[in-house]
């Protein structure tokens, strides 16, 4: 079976993480509720924002090494010089959704701000929780580009292995 290198990158640990707060807020949650009949009042508002962190990363995690869901069956039938045109119209199809995604999240985020909006159920600003957008569809940009490079240069990560 071959094997790939593992991913130490900020996102994945970031994904990681996010995923293990999850996890432990939700055991938290359902521990308190059946031992007390009372649940912890963040965990919703924390789990969310968690959830959204992890997709993203997960998201710039599986661009950088060619994992999203496409129709590669065009790719695999062309010859090299179309297969790089597919290549560059792949990466600026996304490049343009994420970059209208980085601007309006940034701009959300700046608004958010300097409006001193309170998230609903604890009170915290939102921007703290808005910030992430921008952030991680520009993590998922750089990585998506690095991505395209390797790919125009000919290099190949391993297939990935789908374990049913």
């Amino acid at each position: 079976m071959p094997t790939r290198p593992p991913k130490f990158r900020p996102e994945a640990w970031l994904a990681t993480l996010a995923l293990i707060a999850i996890c432990v807020i939700s055991l938290g949650n359902v521990i308190v509720r059946y031992a007390t009949d009372a649940s912890f009042a963040f965990t919703e508002e924390f789990s969310v924002f968690l959830l959204v962190l992890l997709t993203f990363a997960g998201a710039a995690v599986a661009a950088r090494h060619n994992q999203h869901i496409r129709i590669e069956l065009i790719e695999h039938y062309l010859p090299s010089q179309a297969r790089k045109v597919v290549f560059v119209l792949q990466w600026l199809a996304g490049v343009i959704v994420l970059g209208i995604t980085t601007w309006y999240g940034a701009k959300f985020a700046w608004e958010e701000y300097q409006w001193e909006s309170l998230s609903p159920g604890l009170g915290l600003p939102n921007w703290i929780y808005v910030i992430w957008l921008p952030l991680m569809s520009l993590a998922i940009i750089i990585r998506m580009t690095q991505n395209l490079i390797d790919r125009l240069r000919g290099k190949k990560d391993p297939e990935v292995i789908h374990e049913s």
